[in-house]
């Protein structure tokens, strides 16, 4: 079959492969219809690793999918060929300590697409655990369905948060993570969000959705939007989106005391935190990696119209145009939200 394979550091192609896969018992076979470009497959088409990930050998990239059920395994009941579903990317050992604590996102054996050694699903079909593997609401495209990875992370995120109705967040970043976490942290009850970033373009994306209020921090006064919405009280939740040292750095300043921070952007170096800030307001920091058991909320609330994802599909590519995808992508336009590429 077809598949777009990095071979090193800025050298991807369309290559036909095979790969040793089999159809088990628990399995599902699936074609693929929708693909979109995540932040770690620009990474690897840029430098080829991400931190200890290295790619020593031509790896097939893509982790964010949706498509047609072609054939199931016969323990599979729960999906038949001919459904449209979406594939958690992430496969974890079932006998893991981590997972039988129902957090299988930090097994340390999971195996993730596009993480190397681990191949992708940029390819004309692949097999999958039905386990991992969700079928779509009639009114979920495949579109849609392969945005649930990157929401589910926003999922994760606003669960970890345990936000209460009526709370206020603060999202710092406006990058794809950002936004879904924005629009994640509505859709779990918050009544305002405020999100933050540098660039113009991708905050008049944000800005489109009610209940999300822009800043630019260059140009915009953060400190006095936050206080504004908040009776100069600060948020009760902030996610830090954007992995960088000084709003890590500056989370408390924004900070409601008692209010909770997920850190969700990860710094490429270690960043400093001002505890004793942190202390005088009692502020609890939160972690996440990845997500555990958040696809069926996702997709429930997709179907509901709770969550819209469509305006933040910047641009479909056809998969034959994989490279020139990826050349945009990694360009960086700052009107960028998703790429997103169509096998057919």
């Amino acid at each position: 079959m077809k598949a777009l394979v990095l071979a090193e550091a800025g050298k991807i192609a369309i290559e036909e492969c095979s790969f040793d896969e089999a159809l088990g018992n628990d399995d599902v076979q699936i074609k693929i219809h929708s693909v979109g470009i995540c932040g770690s497959d620009v990474h690897y088409y840029q430098h080829g690793r991400i931190g200890p990930f290295v790619v020593k050998a031509p790896m097939v990239l893509g982790h964010e999918a949706s498509g047609v059920v072609t054939a199931v395994g016969q323990n599979v009941k729960h999906l038949n060929v001919g459904d449209r579903v979406c594939m958690e990317p992430g496969i974890p050992d079932m006998n893991s300590a981590q997972t039988r604590s129902g957090i299988y996102n930090l097994d340390p054996a999971v195996r993730f697409w596009a993480t190397p050694p681990v191949h992708g699903c940029l390819r004309e079909s692949v097999i999958h655990p039905a386990a991992f593997t969700f079928k779509l609401p009639d009114n979920v495209s495949f579109a849609e369905g392969a945005m649930v990875e990157p929401l589910a992370i926003g999922m994760h995120a606003a669960t970890k948060a345990g936000i209460k109705p009526g709370d206020i967040a603060l999202v710092i970043g406006a990058g794809p993570i950002g936004v879904v976490t924005a629009l994640a942290a509505l859709a779990g009850g918050c009544s305002d969000v405020i999100i933050c970033d540098m660039f113009d373009e991708k905050l008049a994306v944000a800005a489109a959705y009610e209940g999300l209020h822009a800043v630019n921090i260059k140009t915009g006064d953060l400190a006095a939007k936050v206080a504004a919405l908040t009776s100069g009280n600060g948020a009760d939740v902030i996610f830090e989106c954007s992995g960088a040292k000084q709003a890590i750095v500056s989370i408390a300043d924004h900070a409601a005391p008692g209010s909770v921070a997920v850190l969700v952007g990860m710094p490429i170096d270690v960043a400093p935190v001002d505890i004793v800030a942190a202390q005088a307001k009692e502020i609890t920091f939160k972690t996440i990696f990845r997500y555990a058991n958040m696809y069926p909320r996702t997709l429930r609330l997709l179907s509901s119209g709770k969550l819209r994802v469509q305006p933040l599909i910047s641009e479909t590519y056809k998969f034959v145009d994989s490279v020139a995808a990826f050349e945009r992508a990694a360009a960086g336009h700052a009107s960028d939200i998703k790429i997103m590429l169509e096998m057919e």
